[in-house]
């Protein structure tokens, strides 16, 4: 059961990711499937459940890509210590493996590929984008170079940040993406 579940998931992410949210039916993703929509009901209540469990996977790669590499978890106002005393070896390292991630594995690509193609459609996919791609991290960036004594934190965030944004941005484009986590962590280092 958990194997269709999964199979779901990711059929339905890479049809919104080609098709946007909006435009997918649940009788879409049941026919790529090649399974009823009853079968497809028995699993998800709607695609919205469907969307909700797609995000909680990415919060899950979220939370272990920044627990394996000893970075907070939680928002700073929650633990301010926690952001404190984290090398810049840690933080280039994550950053590399969340490029790799955003690019390489195949359900958090097509995620961001979604929500690239969403954004300006829907408020939400839009806050979303951001959490994941925009804001979201420059405050957490700028937090983390905050608390380990920079002058200036919201300009080392931007300066940090740029190259992997502009390389996420051009990876899908390029003729030769497989160099660009290189180039990154060349440039971060």
């Amino acid at each position: 059961m958990e194997k269709t579940k999964e199979k779901i998931l990711s059929e339905s992410l890479k049809l919104f990711s080609e098709n946007g949210y909006e435009a997918v039916s649940m009788r879409d993703i049941a026919g790529n499937l090649g399974i009823t929509q009853g079968a497809l009901y028995r699993h998800y209540a709607g695609k919205r459940d469907i969307f909700e469990s797609i995000l909680r996977r990415m919060e899950e790669y979220d939370r272990e890509y920044a627990e394996h590499c000893h970075l907070p978890t939680v928002g700073y106002a929650d633990a301010p210590k926690s952001y404190r005393e984290i090398s810049r070896a840690e933080l280039v390292r994550f950053t590399i493996e969340m490029f790799r991630h955003w690019t390489e594995n195949e359900f958090a690509s097509a995620f961001r590929r979604m929500l690239t193609l969403e954004q300006y459609r829907s408020p939400e996919m839009g806050a979303l984008y951001q959490q994941y791609f925009g804001r979201g991290v420059l405050c957490y960036l700028t937090d983390l170079f905050r608390e380990n004594g920079c002058d200036d934190p919201e300009s080392a965030a931007l300066q940090f940040y740029a190259p992997f944004y502009l390389f996420l941005n051009q990876y899908d484009v390029a003729d030769a993406p497989s160099e660009y986590a290189c180039r990154l962590e060349r440039i971060l280092s």
